[in-house]
């Protein structure tokens, strides 16, 4: 009990130090968020009239005093309203999260299934051609920027053998409803989701290669030999159910970071998500909107935190004996 205490203390200064992060970065950039308050002709207003545009955002109070409004509605759900777009900030994101979720949720699933298969076989494989291969591929791949990887997605299969659409998560004169929305909301989740499966496929295909060759050297390994168990069996029901263990870890940090990693994939696709949210929010200094995608982001890392923390135990015993 004492361990899950410390660890939900330590996930609230976390959370906490998130938060301040939160605020004071956005005010920190240079730039005002008066042009788009006032529009292009904020130049032309007298002092008189910037006072007044400030006050009715409550710009105009001491910082100290924003940073406590901030917290109260950060945790009351009051969020807002976007100073660009003028509508609440909580709408706003709602409205974006679905798209993030598909995109995120797709590639995690994708990447950690061949992650977990092609690591597996990998190591069976240690020395072969296959492991050296997927090796020297994994590693080239996680050496790419990711903007890059999707730029050249977009040349070769969206520009010049034209299979794909280019941007955005929908065609906006296209189909809305039954399969052909279905199907049109699938093309264009390809290139993105493809993108951000190869971004986060290397770390689980690593992780579970190295857990994999551990298992295998270990004494029931060559126990469950030495007893006449057919290979296949030693693979699939002792050593990949073992080695499964290190690789749940890296799948719940990575179902953080696909969420906030997005941020760059959706920008190069246009994609409606969080991330796009978030970047045309930085270029019109839209705190609000800045404060609520970055405070999104911020719960779903320490989210996936504490479920790891949670469901780890379950996975391995040894854990529940020494959380206890």
């Amino acid at each position: 009990m004492n361990w899950y205490l410390t660890r939900v203390g330590q996930y609230a200064l976390v959370l906490l130090a998130a938060l301040t992060l939160n605020f004071f970065l956005p005010r920190a950039m240079p730039g005002s968020p008066l042009r788009f308050l006032a529009g292009e002709d904020v130049g032309l207003l007298s002092p008189d009239q910037v006072a007044e545009v400030r006050a009715r955002y409550g710009l105009d109070r001491p910082l100290w005093k924003q940073y406590l409004n901030y917290l109260t509605s950060a945790f009351s759900g009051r969020w807002g309203y976007s100073y660009q777009m003028g509508q609440p900030v909580i709408r706003i994101i709602l409205e974006r999260l679905p798209w993030t979720l598909l995109l995120a949720g797709t590639s995690l699933l994708v990447a950690s299934l061949f992650g977990i298969v092609f690591g597996a076989i990998a190591s069976w494989y240690r020395g072969k051609i296959f492991d050296t291969g997927s090796l020297l591929a994994a590693i080239f791949v996680d050496s790419l920027p990711t903007f890059w990887l999707g730029m050249m997605l977009i040349a070769v299969f969206a520009v010049e053998l034209r299979w794909l659409p280019i941007f955005g998560a929908v065609t906006p004169w296209g189909p809305k409803s039954g399969w052909p929305y279905f199907i049109d909301i699938l093309r264009h989740l390809v290139l993105p989701a493809t993108t951000l499966t190869l971004a986060t496929l290397s770390g689980t295909f690593l992780v579970m290669r190295y857990a994999m060759l551990d298992v295998l050297g270990q004494d029931y390994i060559r126990t469950a030999r030495s007893k006449g168990v057919r290979e296949r069996q030693v693979l699939l029901k002792h050593a990949t159910r073992n080695a499964l263990l290190p690789v749940s870890t890296v799948i719940f940090l990575n179902l953080g970071y696909v969420v906030g990693g997005a941020t760059v994939i959706e920008t190069v696709f246009s994609y409606p998500g969080i991330g796009t949210l978030l970047f045309q929010a930085v270029l019109s200094r839209d705190y609000p909107v800045l404060q609520g995608a970055f405070l999104m982001l911020t719960v779903s890392v320490v989210g996936a935190n504490i479920l790891d923390d949670a469901v780890y135990p379950l996975l391995d015993p040894r854990v529940r004996r020494d959380a206890g």
